[in-house]
């Protein structure tokens, strides 16, 4: 079984339709060097030749595959061949799919790419927010991101039971359940001090210990504003936002939040480039709704991709210049370019993007080309670079293969892989800040504007 996808979150049609899988980019943070918990194909009771012989034939497809497809035909400096003849023998000795997994992801980790992977069947569900194993999973009403070695609330969702409680931005999150979690961040600090996903690896660490089923009370404490621990039990909520399905893959969730700000600029939050029927509307909306607007703040902190045909349409909501690409998709034989789609109406007054290190694939690619463009100011944190399209495969032993099948340079001729792209205004937001209720990005954004606008006024536009 074979599907085209754009990232680890995996969405699904069939192979024979490539360039609309080239368009549709979705983002894994770190699939290739990111371990998956043990799933339902771990060591049978009773190992067989016939057992072996199949994790023979998968290490053999997923080593084939990358070389007849992966877009560097030079591996990146890799000796290939090589690594086959080192690693073949330890999945022959395998005794188990569990065993030959850990060999073919060391294998596939060699590449240093994002969009590559070896993960059990059981990650399929797992990948899904609202249900896993027919469970339905809930989120703790709050979000983190962990600065300076603190996990610290930066949103926290309104009415909910944590609000309720009494959460706050700014708080730092001490324990969940049983587990401090300073020394585990500490740990994913060290090890990812390099990468890119750093800043979407240390978040997922800390969200992740709270996946349960709508409904559970996790046991949390917290470090409130006066330096005190206090210990809540949050009830987890059914996630927030618009649910989407897109094909086979997992239920998708579509917050878009729209509100003009007293500076008289609108404020436009996308939570996923997904459903499409609803964020294109909202977002020609708030063009025509408000043309006479000082500026326009397009929030994607936090946005981990989507569908990247949205991206076209997104950005010819501010750019009316025909010819305009926002980057290129570069495959092993071919290119595609991210043309930008001049919409009706537009805005041509200023635009500010807000970005983090948990903005990726297609958030990347439209702040990104935006940016290469001229067209947009930039405000945050450098982003996650998780770009590339991929493919995911059942094997024959059962596990799940991802493989990318392109790579992804900005409009300026940048790679975006493994760099991301840097703020024009880089801010992080500290503890104190958070705890006053400010939002120095946003503020920086907003004030940007209003000197834009001061010098240059000007409103929508529209094609006659």
């Amino acid at each position: 079984m074979k599907s085209s996808v754009g990232g680890g979150r995996g969405a699904f049609f069939g192979a024979s339709r490539v360039m609309l899988g080239l368009m549709l980019m979705l983002v894994a943070t770190g699939c290739a060097r990111k371990s998956v918990a043990p799933g339902l194909h771990e060591a049978a009771p009773v190992w067989t030749d016939a057992d072996r012989a199949r994790n023979l034939e998968s290490f053999d497809h997923v080593w084939e595959t990358i070389r007849d497809r992966h877009f560097d035909p030079t591996f990146g400096g890799l000796d290939w061949d090589a690594v086959r003849d080192e690693l073949r023998p330890k999945v022959e000795a395998a005794e188990s799919v569990a065993a030959a997994r850990v060999v073919m992801r060391d294998m596939v980790g060699r590449l240093d790419l994002s969009h590559f992977s070896v993960f059990p069947a059981a990650a399929y569900a797992a990948l899904d927010p609202a249900t896993e194993a027919g469970r339905r999973l809930g989120v703790p009403g709050f979000d983190v991101r962990v600065f300076d070695g603190a996990a610290l609330v930066t949103r926290v969702v309104a009415d909910s039971p944590a609000a309720r409680g009494g959460v706050r931005p700014g708080w730092e999150l001490v324990r969940v359940r049983e587990e401090v979690l300073r020394p585990i961040l500490a740990e994913i600090n060290q090890q990812f001090a390099d990468s890119s996903l750093l800043e979407a690896r240390l978040r997922g660490a800390v969200m992740g210990r709270m996946r349960r089923n709508v409904g559970a009370r996790v046991p949390l404490e917290f470090r409130d504003a006066t330096g005190n621990i206090v210990k809540r039990d949050v009830t987890l909520i059914a996630p927030t936002g618009k649910p989407s399905k897109f094909g086979n893959m997992p239920t998708q969730y579509v917050e878009v939040e729209q509100r003009l700000l007293d500076s008289d600029v609108v404020y436009f939050r996308l939570s996923e480039w997904f459903d499409p029927m609803t964020v294109m509307p909202a977002l020609r909306g708030a063009v025509r709704d408000h043309p006479d607007a000082a500026g326009f703040v397009f929030d994607l902190r936090g946005n981990p991709g989507g569908i990247g045909g949205l991206t076209m349409g997104a950005a010819g909501l501010f750019v009316g210049k025909a010819g305009e690409f926002l980057g290129t998709m570069k495959m092993r034989d071919s290119e595609l370019r991210f043309a930008v789609n001049p919409q009706a109406r537009r805005y041509s007054g200023p635009l500010a993007i807000l970005v983090d290190g948990c903005s990726a694939s297609s958030s990347e690619f439209f702040c990104g080309g935006m940016k290469d463009l001229a067209r947009a100011r930039v405000f945050g944190r450098t982003t996650a670079g998780a770009a590339l399209p991929s493919v995911i495969e059942r094997l024959p032993n059962g596990d799940g293969f991802q493989y990318a099948t392109a790579d992804y340079f900005r409009s300026g001729g940048k790679r975006l892989e493994g760099v991301g792209v840097t703020p024009d205004v880089e801010i992080t937001p500290t503890r104190a800040e958070l705890l006053a209720g400010k939002d120095p990005a946003l503020e920086a954004a907003t004030a940007w504007i209003q000197t834009e606008h001061r010098r240059h006024p000007a409103a929508a536009d529209a094609i006659h």
